[in-house]
């Protein structure tokens, strides 16, 4: 059973988490600027976005958050879940609850920016509904980067 608990982005368990998904994109993207890793803290907050963290038997073993763009659209960002524990459903869960999240923001839309290394990630979102746009914000110069969005 996957639980899914709102944290502080600067828990230490949010940091731990933070940290092994940034190696693992490092690890798969390694050029220089390739990586979009800015989330803040404000962001975060209640009213403004979200940052969940999925537990399965007590142990931390996934994260994702959202944050509000615009009025009407929230960006899905930080989605991890540790390789032990991939296979369980755990993502799903994640997007699931971030889902229901931008809902309570009144948000009509979710976008996102993953990498076209990521075919695991490409695939959860693809199965969930999300479909390709042309890139946006920060990512328009990024050729390694798929841009998608969900309609809520």
């Amino acid at each position: 059973m996957v639980e899914v608990r709102r944290l502080e982005i600067t828990s230490p368990v949010a940091v731990r988490l933070i940290t092994a998904l940034n190696a693992e994109l490092d690890s798969r993207y390694p050029e220089d600027g390739a990586n979009h890793f800015r989330l803040d803290e404000e962001e975060t907050l209640p009213g403004r976005g979200a940052f969940l963290v999925a537990y399965v038997r007590e142990d931390p073993v996934g994260c994702g958050a959202i944050r509000r763009v615009d009025a009407n659209t929230v960006e899905l960002k930080r989605m991890y879940v540790d390789p032990a524990a991939r296979g369980l459903g755990v993502g799903r869960t994640i997007l699931n609850a971030l889902e229901a999240e931008a809902r309570s923001l009144d948000a009509e839309r979710i976008v996102l920016e993953a990498g076209d290394r990521q075919p695991e990630a490409m695939g959860l979102y693809e199965r969930s509904g999300f479909r390709r746009i042309p890139a946006f914000g920060e990512y328009v110069d990024s050729p390694l980067s798929v841009c998608m969005e969900k309609r809520l």
